[in-house]
């Protein structure tokens, strides 16, 4: 009796306290996504007040990953997570962010210039091997400018928490919703973060050009705080668990050490690698396309700006513009978890619909990309949980995962071929990049809610943290790539000297549909993989757990 009471009374076994755990630590992710892509919005401004250019942009983005692939940080990552456990993990992860970033917002102030440091950044990490290729994808390079140099080295520090945090949430939410609504979790775990994209896109521009005075070192500073607020957020969290821990009487730290051999369990799994793979390839044409979006959205967009002094040229609109994107995101998100009232369920949907026309027309009259492009997780925000509780309930994650790379396919295609054909046509352009984008954010929600709590089905729980490393590892080698890639793609098929507003990036989304290729052989493959195996993935989670 006692035990079944012990069962009743933890705060795992509420579901209040689960989903207050899981807002915890979707709220600390939310903070690191808008830092991720703080500058993204602001590549033209980037060149034009700070000397940047495609190259050093893409360079600096890529730098991000560049400590977790060649210093397996992100190995070692989940070697802490499974020896010290998840509450350790994510404040430590929060704390990298925090210094990260620090780093990176004074090598974009006005501070640096001038400085021993920047004097310093010039003379050194002028990289050369004489080798094109490898000259092309090192962090640095001789003629980056020294504001990007140190930026990058922020990034590189804030990348290392930023896939801590990753891999620690991921774990935190198979400690709380094991046996329970698992994909669910996980869905809305990610739905709730990307809203940071959009938070991201909207304000990092309105932070630079505030006042009517451009200063980028604005806009990483929104970001600084936010990194303060994701720390705070991880730290609530770490009480919370602890509680959790003593009122379970499980152990925090692992009473086994890590051995070597655990890895070698994880590699030799085919379902594992399979999944690897499909997550660098789909990720790497998502996340670095994120950074040049709003870019190719410029060059490729009729974009009129409103009249100086009028409405949609005031700073009021971009507050009035948020708050109808949350309108969306809250109507559509908590719809999800109606189940009863149909009306309710309904009537909630009708006004996401509705604000999401009202937000599409204003981004349409202010005339600015990052707004356009702000739409991108707002579709996701709506069917991943969705999506989330079918895997729970239904199964077929490997087949979502073969839809979403086919859709990524279309998108990038379209982005290429397409929209560029509507150059002139203000009101068909951003018709097109609007479904465009939407369909994009929709195929990004297929991944998450079916990729990521497949995991534990492929590898022991003991070393879940470790095989969650490996993949984010494997991941952050395309992250890493790809910025740099597009970037150089984009200096190569771009006469010099030619303005941000008008490059031609046709190849560097032929490129990125490339990999949804790649992506969706992986993904049929991996059905027939799990037909034959075994493996569970087309088969619903809370069916499994019982």
């Amino acid at each position: 009796m006692s035990a079944t009471t012990q069962q009743t009374t933890t705060l795992r076994d509420s579901a209040t306290m689960r989903w207050i755990a899981l807002l915890l630590l979707a709220l600390g992710m939310f903070c690191a996504y808008i830092f991720m892509d703080i500058l993204s919005p602001i590549k033209d401004l980037m060149e034009s007040t700070r000397g940047w250019d495609s190259k050093a942009f893409g360079t600096m983005q890529g730098s991000e990953t560049f400590l977790n692939v060649f210093v397996f940080f992100l190995i070692f990552a989940g070697i802490i997570l499974d020896k010290m456990g998840v509450r350790f993990t994510a404040v430590l992860s929060g704390v990298v962010m925090l210094v990260g970033g620090l780093i990176k917002y004074y090598a974009v102030s006005e501070a640096f210039f001038g400085s021993g440091l920047e004097t310093w950044f010039t003379n050194n990490l002028n990289w050369h091997t004489g080798i094109g290729f490898i000259d092309n994808i090192l962090p640095f390079y001789h003629g980056m400018p020294a504001s990007a140099k140190m930026a990058g080295l922020g990034f590189m520090i804030f990348g290392c928490g930023c896939e801590m945090a990753g891999i620690t949430v991921s774990r935190g939410i198979v400690k709380w919703f094991k046996g329970r609504e698992t994909a669910l979790a996980m869905g809305s775990e990610m739905a709730l973060a990307r809203l940071g994209v959009a938070t991201c896109m909207i304000f990092s521009p309105y932070f630079a050009k505030l006042g009517g005075v451009i200063d980028v070192s604005r806009s990483v500073a929104f970001g600084v705080v936010l990194l303060c607020i994701a720390l705070i957020m991880f730290i609530t969290y770490f009480f919370m668990d602890k509680k959790l821990d003593s009122q379970t009487g499980e152990a925090e730290e692992k009473d086994d050490p890590f051995k070597v051999k655990d890895i070698g369990k994880i590699l030799s799994s085919l379902g594992f690698w399979l999944v690897a793979l499909l997550c660098v390839l789909y990720y790497s044409a998502i996340f670095p396309f994120q950074k040049y979006a709003v870019n190719m959205l410029q060059c490729n967009l009729t974009l009129t700006e409103p009249a100086a002094g009028s409405f949609w040229a005031g700073e009021s609109v971009t507050i009035i513009q948020y708050i109808i994107m949350l309108v969306v995101a809250a109507c559509a998100f908590s719809s999800n978890f109606i189940k009863k009232n149909k009306a309710l369920k309904t009537g909630l949907m009708a006004v996401a619909i509705v604000a999401l026309v009202v937000y599409c027309y204003m981004g349409f009259q202010r005339g600015t990309a990052e707004t356009i492009f702000a739409v991108f997780p707002l579709l996701a925000v709506a069917i991943t949980p969705i999506l989330g509780s079918y895997v729970d309930h239904k199964g077929k994650a490997a087949s979502m995962l073969v839809l979403g790379s086919l859709l990524l396919i279309i998108c990038h295609l379209t982005f290429a071929f397409v929209l560029p054909l509507f150059k002139g046509n203000a009101v068909g352009g951003t018709i097109v990049a609007y479904a465009t984008i939407l369909v994009l954010g929709s195929s990004f929600s297929l991944v998450p809610a079916a990729l990521w709590p497949s995991v534990p089905k492929l590898v022991d729980e003991k070393i879940i943290g470790s095989a969650y490393a490996l993949i984010f590892w494997i991941q952050n080698i395309g992250l890493w790539l790809f910025p740099i890639l597009i970037g150089n793609v984009l200096t190569r098929t771009n006469a010099p000297g030619t303005p941000p507003d008008e490059l031609n990036y046709t190849w560097a989304l032929v490129m990125l549909a490339c990999l949804g290729v790649a992506a969706l052989l992986i993904g049929l493959y991996l059905k027939v993989v799990d037909r034959k195996k075994h493996l569970g993935l087309e088969e619903p989670n809370i069916k499994l757990s019982k």
